[in-house]
């Protein structure tokens, strides 16, 4: 298996092949999507663990409420 990961040699032959598969032209292209997917996943898991921040803030003041009013 990969005791390290990949060498630079594996590096380069995955890069050629890479280059063969989609063209010099199209790997620019490639990669602004996949830059552009990875921003997008990551505004997502932020905004998701705001909402959930905002909900435990809101589930905390309700169990406070309670407790004085009783």
């Amino acid at each position: 298996m990969f005791a390290g990961g990949p060498g630079w040699q594996e590096i380069i032959i995955v890069l050629f092949v890479v280059l063969i598969l989609f063209g010099a032209k199209r790997i620019p292209d490639i990669a602004s999507g996949l830059g552009k997917g990875i921003r997008d996943f990551k505004k997502a898991l932020k905004d998701t663990q705001d909402e959930i921040t905002r909900e435990s803030g809101n589930s905390d003041k309700k169990i406070e409420e309670k407790k004085s009013d009783d």
